[in-house]
């Protein structure tokens, strides 16, 4: 069995939309021996949720009020942000955290408040689809501190460097995210860092997943990270067997702050 870790993942909403909150958390849950802390990146979520904290702010709160904890966004839908402007972002938290920082991405979802289509964003899946890999090619070649030349269907970035680095070489850790069952967010994970499965069911679908990435992979996982979400309650140690690195207990949107401290207590996955 695979050594896992476990981490808080918080949706930033309501009694979590407060960074210094956010950021007590974290720091007890470092001390409490949590290996991580991951946060939403949401713009938005249906009522009841009113109250909504950016990732970015709550990471850096985040970094700067622990030592140790992995941290970042699970997940971060790429196609409606930047590239260049996420490079930055990246780089700089990173450094500000001293290398802890672990990059979740996704194409996004207009289905729970209709974030995308609110703010004019693309809905069409498979354009999404490209603008993330685009994204991800801008992020590695950001990362490597060299000139960045591209111009692609969707972004252009001329000639940038982007300095400083980030602290990890080559860069950033990037897991992708992506139902078990689709092909081509698991073939993209397999270039990538780690997989985080949505909506995984059993684990025997991971172990399914965990084949394939292995695979694609031509069975280099010694260094691979795949990231469950579970609910609360639930026995990871089957998901450790199959495959699992990480675990992340699931809140509901919305949860209240003395949930989040009552898992938080009972402590990580032994």
């Amino acid at each position: 069995m695979n050594r896992l870790r476990s981490a808080l993942w918080l949706p930033l909403f309501d009694d979590l939309a407060d960074p210094r909150t956010v950021a007590r958390l974290a720091a007890d849950a470092e001390e409490a021996g949590w290996d991580g802390c991951f946060v939403w990146d949401q713009l938005c979520w249906r009522a009841p949720v009113q109250q909504v904290a950016d990732p970015w702010i709550a990471l850096a709160a985040i970094a700067t009020t622990t030592e140790r904890l992995r941290l970042g966004p699970m997940v971060s839908p790429l196609p409606r942000r930047r590239p260049a402007k996420v490079a930055r972002e990246t780089a700089t938290l990173d450094r500000l955290s001293n290398g802890r920082l672990t990059l979740g991405v996704g194409l996004g979802s207009d289905r729970f408040c209709g974030e995308l289509s609110k703010t004019g964003e693309q809905l069409d899946d498979r354009r999404r689809g490209q603008m993330l890999d685009e994204s991800l090619a801008i992020l590695t070649a950001a990362w490597s501190g060299e000139p960045v030349r591209h111009r692609g269907e969707h972004y252009t970035v001329d000639g940038l460097v982007f300095l400083p680095r980030p602290v990890q070489r080559p860069g950033v850790p990037v897991w992708a995210a992506g139902f078990p069952g689709n092909v081509k967010p698991i073939r993209r994970a397999a270039r990538l860092d780690g997989f985080f499965p949505v909506n995984l069911e059993h684990p025997d679908q991971l172990a399914e997943v965990v084949g394939a990435l292995t695979e694609l992979r031509d069975g280099e996982m010694s260094r691979y990270d795949i990231a469950v979400s579970l609910p609360l309650g639930a026995d990871p140690a089957p998901y450790a067997k199959a495959g699992a690195t990480w675990w992340l207990p699931e809140f509901d949107p919305g949860v209240r702050l003395d949930v989040v401290r009552g898992v938080l207590r009972d402590g990580p996955a032994a």
